[in-house]
């Protein structure tokens, strides 16, 4: 075996989460190298052409957004620590989103990067609510992120401050959506971490999409002195003494590093190392999440709103009695979902993106989708294409189904077979594990996760993940 480099830190995956990791590290001069296996960088949140048209993967929207000026934000620590320029990022606030529930969404709430919108929102549609949604939001300002914190269910926490069932499933939706590996809850840490990135700050997009920020930060790492090899993931893990020994790439080669962080999720990190190998007295081996999502992409020849569909940025959908957050037992379940317009963010009076584009994201099984024959499954993408298509349709009375397919002039849909398959996440499970490493450790003393299974959330809490767990892990035992 071909016997290669020797690095301070090995970083597996070029995902958000790992670029951060490598930008804080390389700044303090270590010598890190990121191997990534595909040719696009991102991970769960990139990009893909098809006849030349670039479409995003993951990117809703970034969240915790904040105007210039406000202090003491995730979006700050990240601007600071990875010593970038708030302007390279681009960002244009959202016009406003919804939370539909009913089975036509006649129920609704507005919200904005105004949280005052939808504190008045709820007031208007719960008015016997309100004063328990405020102290819940007063909970949630109180609530500082520790991997020393008490598991608690975010549906409890919930109930002891909205007592209306529905209200409760509502304010729980876009958390969910946005960020749990769990089956009709999350941890209450996590939900008030997203609820802080949506509602307490905001929704923003790049002009661009995903591109930009992707560049930025590549660029960021190369200038730092840090060396990235694409293409070229890490095929195994060879552990002595309860320590990563080297590390085995896809093209046979063999090399070492003193630390190894990690960004692929824990059971998919687990999985390289030798069958046999065991961890400290206590060590729990990651479960894989079963989470799972379709999404279908609509490019139009005009933008959404034009043909009905609203000037809402991000609507969130169900149109049942509650909110069912749950692995489907058919292949989609289209009575709940997320409708992202990437048109209706606020580009400013002179910009509009040279094409419609309308996404659509429902709740998947990832069984029924594994395994099936090409051709079924291609034909299966192109019925649920349509229902969901469908189902979206009747938040967003103005639209017509019939204009919204003759102004279609490109469509593609992911399922959860596709996720695996790009980013190596089992089972196509975008959130991960349902249990997740705080602290990022792993079952051997210099391995380290971070991104999606160390548990923060989104794109900005994606990079302040790689930023802790390189202070922590790195910067702050060798300074010590």
């Amino acid at each position: 075996m071909k016997t290669g480099a020797h690095y301070d830190v090995v970083i597996i995956g070029a995902g958000f989460s790992g670029l951060a990791a490598g930008i804080r590290l390389a700044h303090f001069g270590r010598r890190v190298c990121i191997f990534e296996r595909h040719s696009a960088p991102g991970g769960l949140n990139s990009f893909y052409s098809i006849a030349g048209r670039k479409f995003d993967v993951g990117l809703h929207a970034v969240t915790n957004y904040v105007r210039p000026g406000v202090r003491g934000t995730p979006l700050g620590k990240i601007l600071r620590q990875l010593r970038l320029d708030r302007d390279e990022l681009g960002l244009c606030e959202q016009r406003q989103s919804r939370v539909a529930f009913g089975p036509n969404g006649q129920l609704a709430l507005r919200f904005t990067n105004d949280f005052s919108v939808l504190a008045s929102e709820v007031a208007r549609v719960f008015p016997r609510q309100a004063d328990g949604f405020e102290r819940l939001a007063r909970r949630v300002r109180g609530t500082a992120f520790s991997p020393d914190a008490a598991a608690l269910s975010a549906r409890a926490v919930v109930g002891e401050h909205v007592s209306d069932p529905v209200l409760a499933d509502m304010i729980l939706c876009v958390p969910l959506f946005y960020g749990s590996a769990q089956e009709n809850d999350m941890d209450f840490g996590q939900f008030a971490m997203l609820f802080q990135a949506v509602f307490l700050e905001g929704l923003a997009r790049p002009y661009e999409g995903i591109r930009p920020i992707l560049r930025l930060l590549v660029d960021k790492y190369r200038q730092a002195g840090g060396e990235r090899r694409m293409g070229c993931g890490v095929r195994s893990i060879v552990a002595r003494n309860g320590r990563v020994a080297a590390l085995v790439l896809d093209t046979g080669e063999e090399v070492g590093a003193d630390c190894v962080l990690s960004s692929i999720g824990a059971a998919e990190t687990e999985a390289l190392f030798a069958p046999g190998t065991k961890g400290p007295d206590g060590h729990s081996r990651p479960v894989p999440g079963r989470v799972a999502f379709v999404e279908t992409i609509a490019i139009l020849d005009r933008e959404p709103a034009g043909l009905g569909w609203g000037n809402d940025t991000t609507l969130f959908f169900n149109d049942s009695e509650r909110l069912e957050y749950a692995v489907p037992r058919g292949q989609v379940d289209v009575r709940s979902g997320v409708v992202c317009i990437p048109n209706n963010f606020d580009f400013g009076p002179e910009r509009r993106l040279p094409e419609g584009i309308l996404r659509v994201t429902c709740l998947a099984n990832y069984d029924r989708w594994a395994g099936l024959p090409e051709e079924e499954y291609s034909a299966d993408k192109k019925r649920w294409y349509g229902e969901i298509q469908a189902s979206a349709r009747r938040f967003e009375p103005g639209a017509g189904l019939q204009e919204t397919a003759a102004a279609t002039i490109a469509t593609d849909m992911f399922t959860p077979r596709t996720v695996e398959r790009y980013t190596g996440h089992r089972n196509g499970a975008i959130y991960g594990s349902p249990t997740k490493s705080l602290l990022g450790t792993t079952a051997l003393s210099n391995l380290f996760l971070c991104g999606t299974d160390q548990g923060l959330l989104g794109i900005v809490g994606s990079m302040l993940s790689g930023i802790t767990m390189a202070n922590r892990h790195v910067l702050s035992r060798a300074d010590g």
